[in-house]
């Protein structure tokens, strides 16, 4: 059994999906119901007994210095956020990558207990879907270890969230073929997860951690955000 001792939380994008909002906002700084989305993390974070916490940062970057002041976060630049995908944000806390649980900062958590600590394989945080398209869904074994990985989406399978767990061993292979990538590879316009999940699936072995829905809301665009708070009608 291992256990998360730390968090990093991706913040660090301009949010092209939900301009002209995030023009003057960045994303995980996006107030629903009067709490930024990054809050809610870091309250559930913190409710889970999950206190280090690093925070990867970008776009209008200064906004988030009021977290560091609120909940003595660590605060992390990433100088690649405006000319690359988001590899860069994961290669520049890769000193972090052990024990540690992985979250986009776009999301809001309505059940803490998702991001419990105790964890047996390194892996994704997913809800089953009998149907999915347009989203990352895994296929399992009766183990519920990864076999497969679409980025299409499909039929009963698994709806990948970004929220992952890496237990040491994992995390310090992931920090190895994160520095492949970005340094050797020059491959800078993908995903961090596209590391794991296909570049190099077959030197992980990933397990899955089921929610249920409502347990999380992932915000894409303008009008995911509001569907669930219309004081932003106006963006749209």
């Amino acid at each position: 059994m291992n256990t998360i001792k730390r968090a990093i939380i991706i913040a660090a994008g301009i949010g092209v999906r939900m301009q002209p909002l995030t023009n003057y906002v960045p994303k995980p700084m996006v107030k629903v119901g009067g709490v930024p989305m990054i809050e809610s993390i870091i309250q559930a974070l913190h409710q889970n007994g999950i206190n280090e916490i690093h925070i990867v940062v970008g776009h209008l970057k200064e906004q988030f210095s009021v977290l560091k002041d609120t909940y003595d976060v660590d605060i992390i630049e990433n100088p690649y956020y405006d000319s690359c995908n988001n590899i860069s944000s994961l290669y520049c806390a890769k000193e972090y990558l052990k024990d540690v649980i992985i979250l986009d900062g776009d999301q809001i958590i309505k059940n803490p207990n998702i991001l419990h600590k105790e964890f047996t394989y390194s892996g994704y945080s997913v809800i089953y879907k009998e149907e999915c398209k347009n989203e990352w869904l895994l296929t399992v074994d009766d183990n519920k270890i990864v076999q497969s990985c679409s980025r299409y989406g499909g039929k009963n399978g698994y709806q990948l969230f970004s929220v992952s767990r890496w237990n040491e061993e994992d995390g310090n292979k992931l920090k190895q073929l994160l520095e492949l990538e970005f340094d050797v590879n020059k491959d800078r316009d993908i995903y961090w997860d596209d590391v794991a999940m296909f570049k190099h699936f077959e030197d992980f072995q990933l397990g899955i951690y089921e929610m249920q829905e409502g347990d999380i809301i992932e915000i894409d665009e303008l009008k995911d955000l509001v569907l669930i708070d219309d004081t932003y009608k106006d963006f749209l």
